[in-house]
């Protein structure tokens, strides 16, 4: 496991596009192993990752990586930082592993080493056998891949993975993330996973921070914050208007949103439970066909923090 000590800080941190703020007085420690940043895009987790690495100034706050100063190190920081973007980001005209040892001598590796270490990471993230090909001609799950194994080629302490299953298929969707859950549980790196996707970032992580409109909404241990103080329903009505129901559970302060198949998952603030949804059931004339509890989800989380309707 990775070191569980602090490896990023923000204190304060503003970031303006204009007159809208990217990020806006944020203040938060990631703990070392698996992170979560989680949140609707627009949410402002890219443009912290590009402020994290230097290459964004904010207008205000402090920020720290690796318990180096980001204003005053930020070579420092990339030299033990890897990063993935969300873009695609080879160069034309490059193989694979032409390209991946190119990347690791930008971060300061001999270039006999860097080679290595490319031919190491490309066998590692599932391109060995197409190594020797032209980046250009992989699909867009193997632009993926090497995007990680360029961020890992120079053995960092710290991994930022910006939506690293984008445009996968599920299979591909599925190794990538058995690879971030390798990194960050079993070879020692420690990884911040941003992302839209709540099952990836339930997956790989074991704390989530997550971000809504440049602030943060909620941030702590997955399994601490799937422990609302209420209970969680699955709940199937009979109703001529559903959303006039839901708009009455809304008002009792209850959190409600559609899954598949009709089914809504409620969640019921206090000791009432599933009392307090007969009642309100009951008054509105409305047929309860299916109620049984839930357990909280990241979904659950991510709904009440972010304020989704």
């Amino acid at each position: 496991m990775a070191d569980p000590g602090p490896v990023v800080v923000l204190e304060g941190v503003t970031v303006m596009y204009g007159a809208q703020a990217a990020l806006e007085d944020v203040s938060i420690v990631f703990n070392g192993g698996a992170v979560g940043l989680l949140g609707p895009n627009g949410a402002g987790k890219s443009t912290m990752i590009k402020a994290l690495l230097g290459l964004i100034v904010p207008g205000r706050g402090r920020m720290r990586v690796l318990g180096m100063d980001v204003a005053g190190s930020p070579l420092d920081i990339r030299g033990r930082v890897g990063y993935m973007p969300e873009s695609d980001a080879h160069i034309p005209g490059m193989n694979a592993v032409t390209f991946v040892a190119y990347c690791g001598e930008l971060s300061g590796l001999p270039h006999v080493d860097a080679m290595q270490r490319a031919h190491e990471v490309l066998f590692y993230v599932g391109l060995g056998e197409a190594r020797y090909r032209n980046v250009e001609t992989y699909s867009t799950g193997m632009k993926q891949r090497i995007k990680l194994a360029q961020a890992l080629v120079h053995d960092p302490d710290l991994l930022f993975l910006d939506e690293p299953t984008n445009g996968m298929d599920p299979k591909g969707r599925d190794e990538m993330l058995e690879l971030v859950r390798d990194l960050a549980h079993h070879k020692g790196v420690n990884v911040i996973v941003s992302s839209h996707l709540l099952p990836d970032v339930e997956y790989t992580c074991d704390e989530v921070v997550v971000m809504d409109q440049g602030r943060v909404a909620a941030a702590g241990p997955i399994q601490s914050l799937k422990q609302p103080r209420g209970q969680v329903f699955e709940l199937r009505v009979k109703t001529p208007d559903l959303d006039l129901f839901i708009s009455h559970l809304r008002a009792a302060g209850l959190d409600c949103h559609a899954t598949e198949d009709d089914v809504m998952r409620v969640f019921v603030p206090g000791a009432g439970g599933a009392r307090d949804l007969f009642a309100i059931a009951a008054r509105e004339r409305v047929q309860v066909r299916h109620l049984r509890p839930s357990v909280p989800t990241l979904e659950d989380v991510f709904t009440s923090a972010v304020g989704e309707r």
